[in-house]
């Protein structure tokens, strides 16, 4: 009898590890937030359950944003080893930033230089060597236009959920006076791009950086609200433009 119920426990608290694991993975891969109803069905289990695991994993040392009816978060991972790349992972950071490096604005392009130089000396010799001369690369000829406003201030905006103002010109020359919800920052068609939502159209729209001017707080904030609106800005976007 008591094998059997040690057997039985045991077997339990496997399964429940398993079950923490495969949240985890869900929450690394599902789109953020993920709510509990989308965990469940990944878990085949109640969203209750997923809540109390939500609860275990933030104990053990996972950092989880969120909260029931809104979704969550993964933010940071106690699980992984810090700086645990394979050599094709390797390279496509080198490519991203390598990117960056050439597609950002100066603020940006200066931090990506910066953070492969930190993740080279953070490396052991054999990938460290792998990542300065890297397979992979990118480069753009063509330089592309300066940005009118202050980027790092467009992106604390963005990331604080913060709304603004700025002067816009459109591709026409007529002016204009934009107050907007910053929701992402993109490259396309050879210039940068702010996606956000225009009070003065009240609807979705995409602003090029250069033609932006004079951009400023205006104290209004609309968080929590940028990751559910810029996923249907990209809707939007995605069905003027189907492929």
């Amino acid at each position: 009898m008591t094998i059997t119920v040690s057997m039985c426990h045991y077997t339990a608290t496997m399964s429940r590890t398993h079950r923490l694991f495969q949240l985890m993975q869900s929450l690394r891969t599902l789109a953020p937030p993920a709510t509990a109803t989308q965990l469940a069905d990944a878990l085949d289990v109640s969203p209750r359950t997923i809540y109390r695991d939500i609860d275990t994993l933030r104990g053990l040392g996972a950092i989880i944003d969120g909260e029931a009816g809104f979704g969550f978060t993964l933010i940071e991972d106690a699980t992984l080893p810090p700086l645990s790349f394979d050599d094709d992972e390797l390279e496509a950071l080198v490519l991203g930033l390598r990117e960056v490096g050439q597609v950002g604005d100066p603020a940006l392009a200066t931090s990506a230089k910066s953070a492969l130089a930190k993740l080279k000396a953070r490396l052991p010799a054999r990938q460290a060597h792998r990542l300065t001369h890297a397979v992979l690369s990118a480069r753009h000829f063509k330089p592309l236009p300066k940005p009118g406003i202050n980027t790092p201030t467009l992106r604390h905006a963005t990331w604080d959920e913060a709304r603004i103002t700025f002067d816009y010109t459109d591709a026409s020359g007529a002016p204009s006076q934009r107050t907007v919800d910053p929701l992402t920052i993109v490259y396309m068609q050879s210039s940068h791009c702010l996606l956000a939502y225009c009070h003065l159209r009240l609807h979705f729209r995409a602003f090029r950086l250069d033609r932006m001017r004079n951009l400023a707080l205006t104290g209004a904030s609309f968080r929590p609200n940028r990751v559910a609106m810029l996923r249907d800005c990209l809707a939007h976007m995605q069905a003027q433009n189907p492929s």
